[in-house]
């Protein structure tokens, strides 16, 4: 029988070694195939190693924990979320279609969440994670948060206000942000990570370390002749590239 092979992805250091270091202990045949600092590169790891358990942090810079955990999914792996976050948080857990861990972890917390994910390893095949990922995005998003209506962004000497929803895509460019409409593009210094989080997960999605599109925008995906995908807009005869970590999105396109 193969061994269970487990993703990690906690942005802090101790955090993450601390974690490492018990699982050895609770789970010593558990193989752990990555150990990731940040939610891209665990995307990518997903995508590589299409683990069978994934530990991970809920917040992280960039891309979060749930938006790994859809992918992870997808890929049949059961996932246990660790958080430093309060109750609200946890309440989504409690139907206990996925397990979490409170941060710092506990050895003996630890303990039962591998018993519980070796029971649904043997019995049971990876849950749904859909409707509770939304659940947690609507409890995790800041209470009085606003979405971004409006861009304020430079063309040439001037500045134009550019609605939320002429937008095409954002695409960084060294120390700025293109932000491309129809009719043209402008220039702003929000950074990506910045303007992802005041954008509607349903509307924008990101599909490369450094583009960010809106879906109503997407007209494909294609392969090109050395196995990269670009992506092709409509209303627009530019094209972008889309990472191996980000291709889950369109699955069913």
């Amino acid at each position: 029988m193969s061994a269970v092979t487990a993703l990690i992805a906690e942005d802090e250091a101790p955090q993450r070694a601390a974690l490492l270091d018990m699982l050895a202990e609770a789970w010593p045949e558990l193989e752990v195939v990555a150990a990731c600092d940040d939610g891209i590169a665990a995307l990518a790891a997903v995508a590589e190693h299409r683990p069978r358990v994934a530990f991970l942090d809920i917040r992280m810079p960039g891309v979060g924990g749930l938006d790994v955990a859809r992918a992870a999914v997808s890929a049949g792996a059961l996932v246990v979320f660790t958080t430093a976050y309060d109750e609200h948080a946890i309440a989504a857990f409690e139907a206990g279609a996925v397990d979490y861990l409170l941060k710092p972890v506990e050895p003996v917390r630890l303990g039962q969440a591998v018993k519980r994910l070796r029971e649904r390893l043997r019995h049971a095949p990876p849950a749904d994670l859909q409707a509770l990922v939304e659940d947690l995005e609507a409890r995790l998003r800041p209470r009085g948060a606003r979405l971004i209506r409006w861009i304020s962004a430079s063309v040439g000497d001037s500045v134009r206000m550019i609605g939320i929803e002429e937008v095409l895509f954002f695409q960084a460019r060294d120390k700025y942000v293109r932000v491309v409409t129809v009719d043209g593009e402008a220039v702003i210094r929000t950074p990506l990570k910045e303007l992802l989080a005041g954008l509607d997960p349903d509307a924008f999605w990101q599909v490369h370390r450094g583009a960010v599109v809106r879906v109503s925008a997407i007209d494909r995906v294609r392969r090109n002749e050395l196995g990269k995908y670009r992506l092709r807009l409509r209303d627009c005869d530019e094209t972008l590239p889309v990472s191996p970590a980000f291709l889950h999105r369109f699955r069913g396109m």
